[in-house]
């Protein structure tokens, strides 16, 4: 795809991999909209230039709330990105329920309904492309991150059966498999961290060279691993 006069629409652009997508898909002459929670770093996104949208896809009214401002607008490429990582490790005492319902929306409905919402529009578009941001994690889950794994395992699910339902339009479906990032999101995390700019640059390239999957990193050797011994894969990851 080339990017140069495309319009994006990216949740979660105002920070980690989302804010570099977007500065990098700027570079190559897109338009981006991105989406965010946090007042002041859409502030400073606006500032750099971009259109920003305050959204909460943690719920429904939220999603609803942004497919309504979008309006009759018309999008050449979705990029599912927004997130949330939520605590749920009974090792450390009894997790909120709440959060994670949250997390759940915010990682796999938002996106579903947000595709739901966008799919009619982009198949009238010359040229179109859904990229669902999901993780290594949803090859192999880890114990520390049993919501987060669980979510971003079903938008894969999901992603892989919507591309087949889609092969006959002009979207392509692209799933973007990132390795530990370094992000505000990461933080805590002492293991060895991607910078969040090649991540961004990974993802970009998969859209421009029509790549189905973007498996970033570390994530290409878990990627080998499973495809050999799929259990193998599985004992590596659940340790951390």
């Amino acid at each position: 795809m080339q990017l140069a006069g495309k319009t994006v629409l990216l949740t979660g652009g105002s920070a980690g991999i989302g804010r570099e997508l977007a500065r990098q898909l700027k570079a190559k002459g897109a338009q981006v909209v991105l989406t965010g929670r946090n007042v002041e770093r859409l502030d400073f996104m606006r500032a750099e230039g971009f259109e920003t949208i305050r959204a909460d896809l943690s719920n429904a009214a939220g999603v609803d709330a942004l497919v309504a401002e979008l309006g009759e607008r018309s999008f050449d490429v979705l990029i599912n990105n927004a997130g949330q990582l939520i605590d749920h490790d009974f090792r450390k005492g009894s997790p909120d329920p709440d959060a994670a319902d949250e997390g759940i929306y915010a990682n796999l409905q938002a996106p579903i309904r947000l595709i739901a919402a966008m799919v009619p529009m982009l198949k009238a578009r010359p040229e179109a492309a859904i990229v669902n941001v999901t993780s290594g994690l949803a090859i192999a889950p880890a114990s520390r991150q049993p919501i987060y794994c669980a979510t971003k395992a079903g938008l894969r699910s999901y992603t892989l059966a919507l591309r087949q339902q889609l092969a006959d339009t002009k979207i392509r479906v692209i799933e973007a498999l990132p390795p530990v990032v370094d992000t505000q999101m990461n933080a805590d995390n002492a293991m060895s961290k991607m910078p969040a700019e090649e991540c961004a640059r990974q993802i970009v390239s998969a859209i421009e060279n029509n790549h189905d999957e973007a498996n970033i990193g570390q994530v290409k050797l878990l990627r080998l691993v499973d495809g050999i011994s799929p259990a193998l894969a599985r004992r590596i990851m659940i340790r951390f």
